[in-house]
């Protein structure tokens, strides 16, 4: 017998501990829920970094699970939470430390991911699992679970805070200039192999610079690989066309400089994400990743994508026959990437009406 689904749930839990581009994609569910359930109270439990990113948000009380404190860190949560009582946990982790986790939580019913998307077992430890549904993109697997509890209205919206102070922040850095934001690196992971060449994206900021008067503002962590991405491309770059703020910004500043930038041009990382929500334009990189799956969602049509050029060159297989986001390991994959295709999509952003970016900011849409 099935675990019933509760009708008119009054308290939700979220588990979501990572990353930030997956944090920012599950914001839509979040707000389809508050709609469905005006009132609803909705716990999200929530990694150290992606809470920095998404505090504040409205209608969301969250409790942080710093990864580095393990078991031990478990147990303080589970303590913390020992009075609460969920009508339903939504288990959108993938992760055997997120199911560990789950354990000490105590909720009615426990709603994971289906067979076909669930990893490390984590059927194991739900309830009720969501209706297939191959092939989907990250956010819509997201949406999933609002729609197996029965919301009806799933139109996508953010409304991601952002304090004044991140905007100062943000102006300190670039003073009333134009720019482009371009976070080159994602996270230095162990054969991550997502990052495009310095001179690749010293090509496209000189043609932003050139042809638009645009500056780049380089992000990115603080990381000694990030730090030499940015002074190699800047070194190949003209005075003046690039401001490097890679290390320099909290989180709530990246969302700052992202909502002030013309576009944003990063491979598949958490900034071509944290720019979705924020509404402003975007070009995504990416080989080693399917964007079919880990695209910007409202900008796809603008993604660069050469991951099926990658699958044939570096797998020998056919995009169909390989398992739905499986990844390309292989370190030149991001090479076939041409910096012809990045600037002819940045162009078409670029040459959009002004007022195009309000009309499609993702709050309305």
């Amino acid at each position: 017998m099935k675990h019933p689904l509760p009708a008119q749930p009054r308290h939700i839990a979220v588990l979501r501990l990572s990353a930030l581009g997956d944090v920012c994609n599950l914001v839509p569910t979040v707000r389809a829920l508050q709609r469905q359930w005006p009132g609803v109270r909705i716990t999200w439990i929530i990694g150290k970094a992606e809470h920095s990113l998404l505090a504040g948000l409205s209608g969301v009380e969250f409790v942080v699970y710093d990864k580095a404190s393990g078991l031990a860190g478990m147990r303080r949560l589970w303590r913390e939470l020992g009075d609460a009582r969920f009508d339903v946990l939504l288990h959108m982790q993938q992760a055997l430390r997120a199911s560990v986790l789950s354990l000490g939580l105590k909720a009615k019913v426990r709603v994971g991911y289906d067979k076909a998307r669930a990893k490390d077992a984590q059927h194991w430890f739900t309830h009720r699992q969501l209706a297939p549904h191959p092939r989907a993109h990250v956010l819509e697997s997201f949406l999933d679970f609002a729609r197996l509890l029965g919301v009806e209205d799933t139109s996508l919206a953010w409304d991601m805070p952002v304090p004044e102070m991140a905007f100062e922040e943000a102006t300190a850095l670039t003073g009333e200039a134009a720019y482009l934001l371009m976070s080159p690196c994602a996270n230095p992971r162990l054969r991550n192999f997502r990052n495009w060449s310095a001179e690749g994206y010293a090509a496209v900021i000189e043609h932003a610079w050139a042809q638009y008067g645009l500056k780049t503002v380089l992000t990115g962590g603080g990381s000694t690989q990030e730090r030499e991405m940015g002074e190699r491309i800047a070194a190949l770059c003209r005075p003046g066309a690039v401001i490097d703020a890679i290390g320099a910004t909290s989180l709530k500043g990246l969302l700052a400089l992202i909502a002030g930038a013309r576009a944003v041009i990063a491979p598949d990382s958490g900034p071509v994400h944290m720019a979705n929500a924020m509404g402003t334009p975007v070009v995504g990189l990416f080989a080693t990743t399917n964007p079919d799956r880990a695209a910007p969602y409202l900008w796809r049509d603008y993604v660069v994508n050469r991951y099926p050029d990658a699958v044939r060159a570096y797998m020998h297989r056919e995009p169909d026959d390989i398992t739905w986001g499986q990844r390309v390991r292989h370190p030149d994959a991001m090479a076939l990437i041409r910096v012809d295709d990045v600037v002819e999509r940045l162009d078409a952003l670029l040459v959009r009406p002004n007022d195009r970016k309000e009309e499609e900011r993702p709050d309305e849409a």
